[in-house]
């Protein structure tokens, strides 16, 4: 955590993983995210896996460093202190329908300057999960065996809820966006970021829209290769997987040196009247004459020794490990500054966390702070924020309105 946003104050209300994603990115660079959820805990606070406690990991992970607030949302009581701690904060991500009590007008009316971050699923107002504007994306058909028949092939889907994830990072940075501009105009905003839309944005700024336009049709299915450049996995002689890129002059040549192939890459040119060293268009074309050589070396030769090939060489390549190996992964993730042991999860259950991403030289990037218990901060909020006395809070919570930590 860095303290960069410091002067921050943010209400999210929100569930799953893009919405408190930006709310967590927004902890990590020091601003105050008050997370408030219903009394009996949002969509996600149940999600699975769940300890032996009952504690979800990924709720836990996703809310690191903020605070939590717990109100009886379905009441108007409720919902009525939501809408008054936005406004008073001025600063709102959320995820509910903007024909909700929390629409941005509602909040607005008594916050003008009001900036308000809110994902949606499509732009027409359709309900969307990752999962499902994946679907639509075009990726799930372009990946599997390139063996695979085009026609009759099923998906196959991504694990990771990228979309997710790149539209919590966006509404982060939308949010602060329009924080600079109101500090410079004085004026909210109100911006709407539809899941679907950063899912087809994306497609389309990575070419592929344009690609599938001009060709007329389908990219083709091209397994664990790297589509347009060479790379793809292969295999050591004592079984380990691994995967290689080269996309510049540089790895390519140290790529081949490494493998010891100069010379059967020299007859390949030859035959093929290419210079694989020309760029990228004559490795991907050529790809499987490519392939074939490398993995028969590969096959020839244990890991040990080929990585050390490669690692003189500079070459760029990576080891295949299940997730559980990368938990445990030294270099990944006991040796790497990025993570610390964490202590004071409500689980109980004590694990690295990751402080910022983001390195800062000569700046403290701090340990991460654990995420709260759910109401943990109710009391605090509705005081500091609202002006409540202890006996209104009390009042609250005695009418079942306002509910304090679930760790107590």
């Amino acid at each position: 955590m860095y303290n960069l946003l410091d002067d921050l104050s943010i209400i999210e209300a929100s569930s799953f993983v893009a919405s408190p994603t930006a709310g967590l990115y927004c902890a990590q660079m020091g601003a105050e995210v008050i997370r408030v959820d219903h009394k009996a805990g949002g969509l996600d606070y149940d999600r699975y896996m769940l300890t032996e406690q009952g504690r979800s990991l990924s709720w836990e992970n996703l809310n690191r460093a903020k605070k939590s607030v717990a109100l009886d949302l379905r009441s108007g009581e409720g919902r009525e202190l939501l809408v008054e701690l936005s406004a008073k904060t001025g600063n709102l991500i959320t995820n509910l329908p903007e024909k909700s009590f929390l629409s941005h007008a509602a909040v607005a009316a008594n916050c003008p300057d009001l900036v308000s971050v809110r994902i949606m699923g499509w732009h027409d107002g359709r309900q969307a999960m990752d999962f499902t504007v994946n679907a639509a994306s075009g990726y799930p058909l372009m990946c599997g065996p390139e063996e695979w028949d085009q026609d009759t092939a099923p998906p196959v889907n991504q694990v990771l809820p990228a979309w997710d994830f790149i539209t919590g990072a966006y509404c982060a940075f939308a949010l602060v966006s329009a924080i600079r501009h109101r500090d410079r105009t004085g004026q909210g905003s109100e911006l709407r970021v539809p899941l679907g839309d950063v899912a087809i944005g994306t497609v389309a700024n990575s070419g592929a829209l344009a690609e599938m336009l001009y060709r007329g049709g389908d990219r083709e299915r091209l397994g664990n290769a790297i589509w347009g450049a060479f790379g793809r996995d292969f295999r050591s002689e004592d079984g380990t997987r691994f995967m290689v890129a080269a996309l510049t002059a540089k790895q390519w040549t140290g790529l081949v040196k490494a493998f010891g192939l100069e010379q059967e890459i020299a007859a390949l040119e030859e035959t093929r009247g290419v210079r694989f060293a020309d760029g990228d268009r004559p490795r991907f074309e050529h790809r499987h004459a490519l392939f074939d050589l490398f993995q028969t070396r590969a096959g020839a030769t244990d890991w040990a020794q080929l990585s050390a090939a490669m690692g003189a060489e500079g070459c760029t390549f990576e080891r295949y490990r299940t997730m559980h190996e990368a938990a445990n992964d030294p270099e990944l993730v006991g040796d790497n500054p990025l993570f610390t042991p964490s202590a004071g999860n409500p689980s109980g259950f004590e694990y690295p966390a990751t402080r910022s991403f983001a390195n800062i030289p000569g700046r403290d990037a701090r340990d991460p702070a654990p995420a709260p218990f759910l109401g943990q901060h109710t009391e605090e909020v509705l005081a500091e924020r609202l002006g409540l006395s202890s006996g209104a809070i009390g009042d609250l919570i005695d009418r079942d309105v306002a509910r304090l930590s679930d760790g107590e």
